[in-house]
Formats: C-alpha cells, sequence, structure tokens
C-alpha cells in the first residue's frame, strides 16, 4: 500500500536530489516484509539504488536494514542473508535472536529469596492490610529485565560490518546513518550517529535499538540503558527530513488488520471472532499495530506542513493481508515465503500507482521501470538469483564492481 506525499514548494538544486530512506521496526516478521519490500523498490527504481543514498534512518529491526545499506551491502545481500538463502555471506542463525539472557535469570535467582521473605513478613505483620496488589508489586522486582540476550546479534552485525570495505563506525561511512533508540533513564529518543552520538560502534547502536522491552534486556552503553526506539516514534522520519532530503522513502510493517468489514481483506470477510479465538498475542498485536499506524499518520501530516520542499514515499502491507498478519511475529520458518509474498505485493502496487509515482521520481531524475514490474511470473528468488557470483571475498567485489558498471550504463543510456 503506497501514500504519495508530493512537496508543495520543491526545491531546486544543482548537485543532483538528495535521497533518504527511513525504516521502522516490527521484529523479525517486520524486517523480513520489509526486505521484500525495498528488493521489490530496488529493482523497479531507475536512476537509484537503495545501498547508495544520502541519509538512513533506522529504528528496532529497521535499523539492521538501513546500517547494512549504509555499508553498500545491496538489498539482495541482506535478503539473501535473512531468508536462508544458499548464497548469502554471512547466513543467519534464528536462533542468535533468541538466546535466553543467563545473566538476568542468575541475578534474579540471587534476588528470589529476599523479595519472597519481605513479602511474607508483611503478611505475618500486617495480615489486614497486606493487598495482592502490594504483593505483586514486591515480587515484581524478581522478574528479569529481559528474557533474551541481544549480545549475539551485536556480535553477527560487528562481524559483518567490519569486513574488508566496511566500517563499524558512523563517521567512516560516506552518508549519513542514524540509528535511533530510547534512553531508559530519561524516555528521550537518542539518534545514533549524530554528533553526539557517533562514538559508538554501529553494531552497539543496532543492539540497543531493537531492545524491545519485556522480550530484550536494556542495553548498556557509556553507563546508561537503552531500549527499542519505536518506543517514542514509528518511523523518526523527521531525523532525515531535518536534513533536507528532496523525497523521503519510508517503510513501515506494522498496520492494524482489516477483518474485511470494510471490503479491505484480500481473502473475502474473515470472522470477527478470528482475532478473540487467538487469544492475547493477537489482541495485544492488533492494538500495537493500530497505535503504531494512528501515530505515524499523524506524523507524515504534519510533514507535509513541517518540510513542504522534501517529497514523500510511504510504504504499508494492506490492511487485510492475512499472510502478513497471522504470521507468528517472532516465526522464522515461514520466512520465504512471506519474504516473496511482500515482494510481489509491492510490485504489485507499484505498478498499479507508476503513473502517480512517476510524477514524484521524474523531479529527481529517476523513473518506474515498468518492463520488470510486468512480469507477474517474476519471485524474490530469481531476483536474488541475478548478479549473485559467490561468497567469497573476491566474488563480492565482482560483484559489487559489475553492479557499479551495471548502474553507471544505464545512467548514461537514460
Amino acid at each position: 500500500m503506497l501514500s504519495l506525499h508530493i512537496a508543495t514548494t520543491p526545491r531546486k538544486r544543482k548537485d543532483g536530489p538528495k535521497i533518504g530512506l527511513a525504516i521502522a521496526g516490527g521484529g523479525p516478521v517486520g524486517a523480513i516484509y520489509e526486505l521484500g519490500a525495498l528488493r521489490a523498490i530496488d529493482e523497479a527504481l531507475d536512476g537509484v539504488r537503495l545501498h547508495h543514498l544520502d541519509i538512513y534512518v533506522g529504528i528496532s529491526a529497521g535499523s539492521f536494514i538501513v546500517s547494512s545499506l549504509a555499508n553498500h551491502i545491496s538489498s539482495a545481500d541482506i535478503c539473501r542473508t535473512f531468508v536462508g538463502h544458499p548464497g548469502a555471506e554471512h547466513p543467519l542463525k534464528p536462533e542468535d535472536f533468541f538466546m535466553p539472557d543467563f545473566q538476568q535469570y542468575l541475578d534474579t535467582a540471587k534476588r528470589l529469596p529476599s523479595v519472597v521473605s519481605d513479602s511474607l513478613l508483611k503478611i505475618v505483620r500486617d495480615p489486614y492490610h497486606s493487598t495482592l496488589s502490594a504483593i505483586f508489586e514486591t515480587l515484581g522486582r524478581s522478574l528479569p529485565a529481559g528474557l533474551f540476550d541481544s549480545e549475539a546479534i551485536e556480535l553477527f552485525l560487528r562481524k559483518i560490518y567490519e569486513a574488508a570495505g566496511r566500517t563499524n563506525d558512523f563517521t567512516k561511512l560516506d552518508c549519513t546513518l542514524y540509528v535511533v533508540a530510547v534512553n531508559l533513564d530519561t524516555g528521550d529518543a537518542v539518534r545514533f550517529g549524530d554528533a553526539e552520538h557517533s562514538d559508538v560502534p554501529i553494531s552497539k547502536a543496532v543492539q540497543a535499538s531493537a531492545a524491545l522491552p519485556a522480550l530484550y534486556s536494556p542495553v548498556r552503553i557509556g553507563g546508561r540503558y537503552f531500549v527499542d526506539g519505536a518506543l517514542r516514534r514509528t518511523l523518526h522520519a523527521s531525523a532525515a527530513l531535518d536534513e533536507g532530503v528532496d523525497l523521503l522513502i519510508g517503510i513501515n510493517p506494522l498496520v492494524p488488520f482489516s477483518s474485511g468489514e470494510d471490503g479491505q481483506s484480500q481473502a473475502g470477510p474473515v470472522p470477527v471472532s478470528r482475532l478473540i479465538r487467538g487469544g492475547l498475542p493477537l489482541i495485544l498485536s492488533q492494538t500495537f499495530r493500530a497505535l503504531i499506524q494512528s501515530r505515524l499518520k499523524v506524523g507524515f501530516t504534519k510533514y507535509r506542513e513541517s518540510h513542504p520542499g522534501s517529497d514523500l514515499v510511504l510504504i504499508e502491507p494492506n490492511p487485510g493481508d492475512e499472510q502478513m498478519f497471522f504470521t507468528n511475529v517472532f516465526s522464522f520458518s515461514s520466512r520465504n515465503a512471506l519474504c516473496d509474498h511482500a515482494y510481489r505485493i509491492t510490485r504489485q502496487d507499484l505498478l498499479e500507482r507508476a503513473d502517480e509515482f512517476d510524477r514524484i521520481l521524474t523531479k529527481h531524475g529517476m523513473k518506474v521501470n515498468r518492463e520488470i514490474l510486468a512480469d507477474p511470473d517474476r519471485s524474490l528468488q530469481q531476483s536474488l538469483s541475478e548478479g549473485w557470483y559467490g561468497r567469497s571475498s573476491v566474488s563480492r567485489k565482482l560483484s559489487l564492481a559489475l553492479d557499479e558498471l551495471a548502474h553507471q550504463l544505464k545512467k548514461r543510456a537514460g
């Protein structure tokens, strides 16, 4: 689903347009949707490559993607990593995302005897005024700060970004990268990568941005603790807009599901009771998605007024997309099918809105590649198989060189 906002007072630049990309969070499934959508956009836009933009902004799962793009890792290579493609340079192990935080469990076990004894003493001393809420409040101190440890994620990213030709240092990038997290002590959003927070390794910033409370323990950086950046804003697109981008592409994977009563479900009306039968996880998911998208809509409306010189493009799943909504938010088992689904749906949206999209793109020296979008049988696997020359560093350099050559030839031909 595309939302297009055309600049009311477009800028005139002699040195070419300034283009930004902002990607929201959404857990593993959100990241897989974003990658499928990104791959579709990347090959469908002539005149630009998503791993050679000017500004990147990422929150939570989106921070991993933009940090990789900022390191000139193509959307195809990132997809190969996430979906377990045999050509992945660094194959992803799903279990790395769900490593139990044993240190938290150990600390909790040490505190438990004293917490329980304190609760019992309160009951014995004043049994008539010891309420359940007071007891639960005391016992709450014995719960761990997070179920999972994200250190393995940081190590995985560090290995990728410290490879030859890349960097784990914000200041050594040839573009602007912002990774957004929330300072747990103050509740303020922090942009890692800005002048005040550029000394933090990129991999560590991504780890902090993706630390969803209760699931992942807060990440300690410089004596402070940080959690998921989505707690403050959905997309944090203002970080790119404040830099004066002419075109901003935003991707948000979290939209509330439409049961079909308003005609938006792709598979016909869905019984309303299906959400109730899904229990607390589905109810919380629907609530969270509604809050996320509502906040994003308000933000985009304000951006049109506060940044009239910027064209805005927002890509989201369709509200009636059952496959996106009813897939387990933390599941990797269906990642290939889901990423391919996102790829195909985004291609379809781009083709249907190609004329409108082109009116924005032509101002920035780009256009929609209708020929590649018109192929109804094209799959993500076909896309990922093209331009792959192996997993070795030599093969990777060859792939990058050929990619650059093809891009330059296409620009000259256009």
